[in-house]
């Protein structure tokens, strides 16, 4: 039949659903719950469906009007890669492939419709990428859908006709950002190939796929080193048009990747997940304000704990030093220091402002915290024994493991 539809037999769903679901960014998961539950996203998911009832959105209709539906015939090799990454992820929805003209490389997954999911490719990108490169595209549209991003649709909220607040904007944009990170993370999955994963980024990003440039991996990801060189200052935080861009930049998302391809979902003895997590957040946040400048509860809370800590740290033997001194001013400023500290009710509160910061932030957010302290004990090169126990104290608190800190502390090859 002319545009037989791609399905999964549901026999082999159960197994291949969980890992699907486990290398889903956690920054994503996280900010998609607490957007759920904002009136904005419930009105106009609630809108939506009312159009959907009335049969307003009619997709489908306007794809075969305005597109090729591809069928396995027409694009045999297209087929077979959908079917693999269909079986790799877990989907259990039948999917229509459609091409479209157009000079731009693009893809898109779009909203499913009377139960088909449908999965677009501009005439372009199918010209210009190896099966390879496709593959890893492929499984990031599926991954758009695995993950249900489509609930959330940031597109009308951000671009509809009543603006919303500055504050939804930048959770929106920053979550948008994080579902391309776990869209990635599902196309890499099928893909099982960095260097291709790679190379469509940098065709997406460059538009470049002729014999004169080369790909070199190293150097795509040198841009980010170089990018972080230039924000470099603890609090630094990204140039204000960063913030509200729905997409990482390319050199990021091969960064994230390679982190990924390194972790325990890809390689049996990897880093662990909350490492992942933990560097990804790193490497996004040269696109997101600092929590030393935002004015959140979240932020405003690891700050406080950061303010108290760092002191507590410095302090661990009985006295701060210049060095300790001057990485506690590139936290909070020039001249912030003051010798009148009150220290011993810094610590009596320390408990306290721990609480809070568990209560408003995820595990990689505080984890970042405990990031900042350590670099706060390594001011004189290596930490000493009293600053670990603080330091360690300050990471029970926050549920955090102890050997991450020793992770931190130990990642210099000079402390060994």
């Amino acid at each position: 039949m002319c545009g037989k539809l791609i399905a999964l037999t549901l026999n082999k769903k159960k197994e291949i659903d969980m890992n699907a679901e486990q290398i889903r960014s956690q920054h994503d998961l996280a900010l998609a719950e607490q957007l759920m539950q904002t009136p904005e996203v419930i009105s106009l998911n609630q809108k939506l469906a009312q159009m959907e009832a009335q049969g307003v959105q009619g997709v489908r209709r306007r794809l075969l009007s305005t597109s090729v539906r591809l069928s396995p015939a027409m694009a045999p090799g297209l087929t077979r890669i959908a079917q693999d990454c269909i079986a790799k992820l877990g989907v259990d929805l039948p999917v229509e492939l459609y091409a479209y003209s157009s000079p731009h490389f693009n893809a898109a997954c779009v909203k499913p419709e009377e139960g088909r999911l449908f999965i677009m490719f501009s005439s372009s990108l199918l010209d210009s990428f190896d099966e390879e490169e496709l593959r890893f595209v492929m499984g990031h549209e599926l991954g758009h859908f695995i993950y249900q991003h489509h609930d959330i649709p940031v597109g009308y909220l951000l671009k509809g006709e009543s603006p919303v607040s500055p504050d939804l904007a930048l959770k929106l944009t920053s979550w948008s950002r994080f579902a391309e990170i776990s869209a990635d993370r599902a196309g890499a999955f099928c893909t099982q190939n960095l260097h291709a994963v790679a190379r469509a980024l940098f065709k997406l990003s460059s538009g470049v796929t002729s014999s004169v440039v080369r790909f070199n991996l190293q150097d795509f990801l040198k841009q980010v080193d170089d990018m972080q060189l230039v924000d470099g200052a603890p609090g630094a935080g990204a140039p204000m048009e960063d913030w509200f861009m729905t997409h990482p930049f390319s050199p990021l998302r091969v960064k994230a990747l390679q982190l990924f391809h390194h972790s325990q979902h890809m390689l049996p003895a990897g880093v662990d997940v909350a490492t992942l997590e933990l560097g990804v957040e790193g490497i996004m946040a040269l696109m997101e304000p600092s929590y030393l400048d935002a004015k959140t509860d979240a932020a405003l809370s690891m700050r406080h704990l950061l303010f108290a800590g760092a002191l507590l740290v410095a302090n661990a033997n009985g006295e701060i030093s210049e060095h300790e001194i001057n990485v506690f001013e590139r936290f909070f400023g020039r001249y912030e220091y003051k010798d009148n500290f009150n220290l011993e009710k810094l610590k009596e509160e320390l408990p306290k402002r721990a609480e809070l910061v568990k209560k408003h932030n995820t595990l990689p957010k505080r984890m970042q915290v405990v990031r900042d302290l350590c670099t706060m004990a390594k001011a004189e090169g290596k930490a000493s024994h009293a600053e670990i126990v603080v330091l360690k104290e300050i990471a029970h608190r926050l549920e955090i493991p102890a050997f991450f800190v020793d992770q931190l502390l130990n990642e210099n090859p000079e402390l060994d």
